[in-house]
């Protein structure tokens, strides 16, 4: 670790007896596992964390921190008080004490100095302000996909994290699972000669997570929720059960539905093995199916076409039955389709392929988490950084716009600029609402 993370703990450990914040505040009694007894990982070894949005990822995201004997969890933060008191539940269960700290409010957890990293697991309206404040209070990020809400508060974050040198990890976890870097590998060795055309399917529909379909009738938010500060720098829109936890995705103004719940994995995917991770397309074209009314306004079935260079088209679908679900590269000599769980060639004898010592062969994951963690120590970059994720997501950006206006667009993506079409161009930000600014 750097000495400002090492400096932090230390600090940390001298004055915890005797400082208060937050809902449950820093521990009164330093306990020896934070002192380094018990088989623990000493301090000096250690990195410190705290969880910002503990609901439904995000909570998941710090259980599998929790598991890591080298990250202590040392505060959590929630606008939902059910969510935070579980969180915290969870922690100090995990280490036999009463030590972790509680927020509602994400900025009290980045001013303290003694925390090395975050894990963001927000949803996507609130995904670029915590993250750009993150790195400039000197964090090391863990966020969720898709990297950001809109074109524009994903380049805001990489500049972000560029610029303060932190270290970022995306939950686009498929890149540690062995079958992903397989199919990847054969692609990028040439294995079905020169891709022309990539296919990603994608569910579609609204699923149901939070089982509050049909419940948009306006009522007082619950006690427990703070509502005002959970819609944040989104346009304000009167509180229903339908438009919060999980079911959020549904509705424009917070996410982007299933295109981009999804466009983090499986186009995501299709970059790595097309060796396109810093390239974009240069078109997009598209139609989607919106519903005509009610809270969740979000494309339930969809059709995008986009070109890349090298003469490479990517059809991204969600709802349409020709396009299987996954990711499928279709090359001059065969074609290779993988998704969780399953992989597939053509011809059959490529999934028993060998690669020699002088070909391409793409990072063994230790496990998704255990890399950010790794990096955090090391300085290196992860397997799926800022700009990386922020280049899976694009093209969902690009499709939701040329859905919304039923036409065809042209993009740089050197200059992440949409030629000609001013109107375009204004969808690729969005207002905020006051007093919130990147």
């Amino acid at each position: 670790m750097t000495d400002r993370n090492g400096l932090g703990r230390r600090q940390f450990l001298k004055r915890a007896a005797g400082t208060t914040a937050g809902v449950i505040g820093y521990p009164y009694i330093v306990s020896s596992s934070a002192l380094g007894k018990a088989g623990s990982v000493a301090p000096s070894e250690r990195i410190t964390m705290g969880c910002i949005g503990v609901g439904w990822q995000g909570g998941s995201n710090m259980n599998s921190f929790l598991r890591e004997k080298d990250c202590q969890i040392v505060a959590v933060c929630d606008v939902d008080k059910n969510h935070l008191q579980s969180a915290v539940n969870r922690v100090n269960r995990q280490y036999k004490n009463k030590d972790c700290a509680a927020y509602t409010d994400y900025r009290e957890l980045l001013a303290r100095d003694d925390i090395d990293s975050v894990s963001l697991g927000l949803p996507d309206h609130w995904h670029a302000i915590p993250a750009v404040e993150a790195a400039r209070s000197g964090k090391d990020i863990f966020g969720e996909k898709p990297l950001s809400h809109n074109l524009r508060e994903g380049r805001a974050m990489c500049d972000a994290v560029k610029r303060y040198s932190r270290i970022w990890q995306t939950g686009s976890w498929q890149r540690s699972q062995s079958n992903f870097r397989f199919a990847c590998e054969l692609v990028r060795n040439g294995r079905i000669g020169r891709v022309h055309t990539v296919e990603v399917g994608l569910p579609s529909g609204h699923s149901d997570f939070g089982k509050t379909k049909g419940q948009e009738g306006i009522c007082p938010p619950p006690i427990e929720l703070d509502y005002n500060f959970w819609l944040g720098p989104a346009l304000y829109g009167p509180y229903c059960p339908a438009r919060v936890h999980k079911n959020w995705r549904w509705v424009l103004d917070h996410g982007g539905g299933q295109l981009m719940d999804w466009v983090g994995h499986h186009v995501d995917i299709a970059h790595w093995g097309l060796g396109m991770d810093y390239v974009g397309p240069y078109e997009m074209e598209g139609s989607g199916e919106y519903p005509k009314d009610g809270l969740w306004n979000s494309p339930t079935k969809y059709r995008l076409t986009a070109k890349y260079p090298n003469e490479v088209t990517m059809i991204i679908a969600g709802g349409h039955s020709d396009i299987r679900g996954g990711t499928k590269w279709i090359g001059e000599d065969g074609w290779v389709w993988v998704t969780r769980g399953n992989i597939d060639a053509q011809p059959k004898k490529l999934l028993e392929e060998n690669f020699g010592p002088d070909e391409i062969r793409l990072f063994r994951s230790p496990g998704h988490w255990r890399n950010f963690l790794d990096c955090i120590k090391s300085r290196e970059t992860t397997l799926t950084p800022c700009e990386v994720a922020h280049r899976s997501a694009t093209p969902g950006h690009l499709g939701q716009i040329a859905m919304l206006l039923g036409r065809k667009i042209r993009f740089n993506p050197k200059t992440e600029e949409i030629l000609d079409d001013p109107t375009a161009t204004g969808l690729l930000g969005k207002a905020m609402r006051s007093p919130w600014h990147l």
